[in-house]
């Protein structure tokens, strides 16, 4: 390997600062060690440079839009082109709309809310309940789980057809997937949604933090994600795409900000006219640092450059793959196969372990984070699991339905932020407990596998 070639890899191989990157947490055999934070698809740490910025306009911190003072002036100027951040990181259109919510389940719900009467919505099993779930009130098609990204179009093409030709219609797609971490053939599926005369929304929670995301490119109506996983603090997300439903729709909530005249009627009501902009769905007072702190990590990712940290993410990937790969007793789970590419989320069962005991052990006795059980995408996992369960161990198992086996598995996820020695740590540990066991003894508590006492 040359210098030059050396010197590249060793900087697509450095992560961005992120809160919490020294915390040193216990083991339970002794010691601290600092935590590896390998939880990333549940909530990725804030960026340092995010955390920054929002300290930076704490002190100017005021109402927005209704305030005729310098401060709220200031905050307005800062939502606003919050707003103006977000649809030019997300490859608007003009005429798109982007609306401030509190996370992409807000924003899948507000969608389902604004859809027209008499719409057919088509989701497949595989969502996350965030954008499975939201459309109970419509003429739902739940499609089967697809083993190829191209059955994943037949699929659709083959719904879409036997649809009411007339009516709107609106199909609601992972961008990539929570439990597995695969791509999904999102222009592909636009496409057959457009040829069908449908609409499409992109769940885009798990594909925004890893890959440019632009409505404009992938040709979808709406896109949807949260701040919590884009590097940003909990509590804000976003939903921007097409304005005529959002705007034909009853606001989400009803209150200040989303009117903008409300007069007495001669019969002793209220007139309201509401809003036509984004603002028709953002009533109340907004999370203006939410949706600043979003614009600051739209600007910290595009300004670090996508091409480097995909290429630095694809090298963990590689690492855990590889290492995985080396233990006989881990299954990877996957949809569409062992080389499907994806993000940086991955979940595995192990052989002769319930999944929420090695969880339990990984953070216990290594200090790492990672998750497990069904990852809000129940469907999923049962059908990645149901023909082949793990045996269950003696610690964590959760209750199965009457008639209904009990089914769970381990996630870890990683992004811009995780340094080598995190995946190096996990994949030393995941072999060294298949090989050694805990070292410790473990007990079931409310339903979650804890270290005994």
């Amino acid at each position: 390997m040359s210098v030059s070639t050396a010197a590249a890899d060793q900087s697509l191989c450095t992560p961005l600062p992120v809160l919490g990157r020294d915390v040193t947490v216990p083991l339970v055999t002794g010691g601290e060690v600092t935590y590896a934070a390998l939880d990333y698809a549940a909530s990725a740490p804030a960026l340092q440079r995010v955390w920054d910025d929002v300290a930076a306009y704490a002190p100017y911190y005021g109402s927005v839009h209704r305030g005729a003072g310098y401060l709220s002036q200031l905050s307005t100027d800062l939502f606003e082109n919050a707003r103006r951040t977000v649809a030019e990181f997300l490859g608007c259109r003009a005429g798109d709309q982007v609306v401030f919510t509190r996370s992409t389940t807000d924003s899948l719900n507000l969608l389902a809310r604004a859809i027209p009467a008499g719409c057919q919505v088509f989701v497949f099993e595989t969502e996350h309940h965030a954008s499975l779930l939201p459309w109970q009130h419509a003429h739902v098609t739940y499609l089967d789980a697809p083993r190829t990204p191209g059955q994943a179009v037949e699929i659709l093409e083959r719904a879409l057809a036997g649809r009411d030709p007339y009516g709107p219609a609106l199909v609601c797609v992972t961008g990539a997937s929570n439990v597995t971490g695969e791509l999904w053939p999102v222009r592909e599926l636009a496409a057959a949604a457009h040829a069908h005369g449908a609409r499409i929304v992109l769940d885009a929670a798990q594909l925004a933090p890893h890959h440019p995301v632009s409505v404009t490119d992938l040709d979808v109506d709406w896109i949807a994600f949260s701040g919590h996983k884009l590097y940003a603090p909990f509590g804000s997300g976003v939903l921007a795409g097409r304005a005529d439903w959002l705007q034909a729709a009853e606001p989400y909530l009803a209150g200040g900000g989303a009117s903008r005249r409300v007069t007495r009627r001669e019969d002793g009501g209220v007139a309201v006219e509401w809003h036509e902009t984004a603002a028709r769905h953002e009533a109340g007072s907004p999370n203006v640092i939410g949706a600043y702190a979003i614009a600051a990590a739209c600007k910290a990712l595009t300004e670090a450059g996508w091409d480097s940290l995909v290429a630095r993410e694809q090298h963990l990937i590689d690492k855990v793959r590889a290492g995985l790969a080396e233990v006989p007793e881990v299954r990877v789970l996957s949809l569409f196969g062992d080389d499907a590419p994806r993000v940086g989320v991955l979940s595995f069962v192990v052989d002769g372990w319930n999944s929420s005991h090695f969880a339990a052990a990984l953070s216990a006795e290594y200090g790492i984070g990672v998750r497990d059980g069904l990852f809000c995408a129940h469907p999923l996992v049962r059908t990645l699991l149901g023909t082949d369960p793990q045996t269950q161990g003696e610690c964590g198992a959760p209750e199965a339905a009457p008639g209904e086996k009990s089914l769970n598995a381990i996630r870890v996820s990683f992004g811009a932020g995780t340094p080598d020695e995190h995946v190096d740590r996990f994949v030393n540990a995941v072999r060294e407990l298949v090989r050694d066991g805990a070292k410790w003894q473990y007990r079931t508590e409310e339903g979650r596998c804890v270290p005994a006492v």
